[in-house]
């Protein structure tokens, strides 16, 4: 029986470092961003039924996400149109993934897991989480961030302690040594002591 394991986190505690690292010990690793990046590209999925209801999203035949952005900003209702747009074919890169997979653990990394409700078909949810000095820091030093920036996308975010009450598993990401162990003590818990993901 393969587990299915939800991994999610706010922005700066270490979420596709995470990923990253269960990827290097060979579980393989779903990302909810890649997907829709891939139906927004050109020859993605999403870009004619995108062109359909917002003609002026589409730029040079991919969906352009400034232009989508300014769109949804000036149209409350366009976004619950988007979903349905986009969330079957997410679905559905999904489902094509897991029936390509031979292993005891998919790790999914889902930015707003719990916001999507997802954890309502994964067996598991895992949160990474650090001190919000430590959360702050990481984010601030990005190129082009500022508090503003910072503090917008939190307020749409889960407040990480929400995350931490409602998730199975919790990673402190203070170090990557540290990070790393627990990363590989959950594969073996969920696994059954196998280091290596796939299937004897």
């Amino acid at each position: 029986m393969t587990y299915l394991l939800g991994l999610t986190g706010s922005i700066g505690m270490g979420k596709s470092t995470t990923a990253g690292m269960f990827k290097d010990i060979g579980v393989p690793v779903w990302d909810a961003d890649s997907a829709v990046h891939a139906l927004y590209a050109v020859g993605g999925e999403a870009v004619a039924p995108i062109a359909d209801r917002f003609p002026d999203a589409v730029v040079d035949c991919a969906v352009s996400r400034p232009a989508l952005n300014t769109i949804l900003k000036a149209d409350p209702g366009a976004l619950s149109d988007l979903e349905r747009i986009v969330h079957p074919l997410v679905a559905a890169d999904r489902a094509a993934f897991i029936a390509a997979q031979d292993a005891d653990l998919l790790v999914f990394d889902i930015p707003l897991l719990f916001e999507t409700g997802a954890d309502e078909w994964l067996d598991g949810t895992l949160v990474v989480t650090a001190p919000a000095e430590v959360q702050a820091k990481r984010v601030l030093a990005r190129p082009g961030m500022t508090r503003a920036q910072f503090d917008m996308i939190l307020s749409r975010q889960m407040p990480d302690a929400e995350k931490r009450d409602r998730a199975d598993f919790m990673i402190q990401t203070l170090t990557l040594d540290d990070t790393r162990r627990a990363v590989q003590q959950l594969v073996r818990d969920l696994t059954g002591g196998k280091t290596g993901a796939h299937h004897a």
